[in-house]
């Protein structure tokens, strides 16, 4: 049966597709200099700047980091959009929402990335984990974005990326335990109708300092199985990162 793409709701096809990737893992690298061979000037030498991408892959997770879970790279090729500009969104003050419900960062981050943690429950347990981090104090007005993008969307938007159409037809706040070390936290789902099919998805945001992590959790599986979805975000995943932010 050919299924309506509808990205936003993480189509039919793509998801299909991404149960069978392969995990792929980061490669790190680490090397240090020793006294001896440091020079003068370079003993001198200011101290660099910290590196905020380098920073971020460090408190990523990693392949077998959660239990239950496999924690991979998303293959972006399956993604409704890359970047911020490839969407437009037909509310504006909706917008944060389709960034966090589309593994785009909130604002203006320094350096993000996103990670999936996918099979506690089955191979269509999917928990997206995009990490972004902000200029002091940026950070924590981004959320209130966010928040505010909640409280004014109720009744859904819809946006297009790269040719392609999605929506959602209802938002609505929710209420979830406040991860580990957060300062602060929210959490809503979304829901969408993929041939007269209710599919429910679930979003849990927290900050960490300079940090925010979004979890944006979809049951793969109801796409290809013509099922209502009733996503919920991995607890599992929350306590790994959360732990990693600390």
């Amino acid at each position: 049966m050919k299924r309506t793409r509808t990205a936003l709701a993480a189509p039919a096809l793509a998801l299909a597709s991404l149960m069978v990737l392969s995990a792929c893992g980061d490669s790190d690298s680490s090397s240090s200099d020793s006294a001896a061979g440091k020079s003068e000037e370079s003993a001198k030498a200011p101290e660099k700047t910290a590196d905020p991408a380098a920073e971020l892959r460090r408190a990523a997770l990693t392949a077998n980091e959660v239990k239950g879970f496999a924690v991979k790279k998303p293959d972006a090729k399956y993604a409704f959009a890359t970047s911020q500009d490839q969407m437009k969104v037909d509310k504006p003050v909706c917008t944060p929402l389709a960034y966090a419900t589309n593994q785009l960062p909130l604002g203006a981050p320094k350096a993000d990335l996103v990670r999936l943690a996918t099979g506690a429950k089955g191979p269509g347990d999917f928990t997206y984990v995009t990490l972004a981090t902000y200029g002091s104090g940026e950070a924590k007005t981004t959320l209130a974005e966010l928040s505010k993008s909640i409280r004014s969307c109720g009744a859904g938007f819809s946006a297009e990326a790269k040719g392609n159409k999605g929506g959602f037809s209802s938002i609505a706040a929710e209420t979830a335990p406040e991860p580990s070390g957060a300062d602060e936290s929210l959490a809503f789902r979304v829901t969408t109708k993929i041939e007269g099919i209710t599919h429910t998805m679930r979003a849990q945001v927290a900050r960490h300092g300079d940090t925010i992590a979004i979890y944006y959790a979809v049951d793969g599986m109801a796409f290809t199985q013509d099922r209502p979805g009733n996503a919920k975000v991995g607890e599992a995943v929350v306590a790994a990162q959360s732990a990693k932010l600390a």
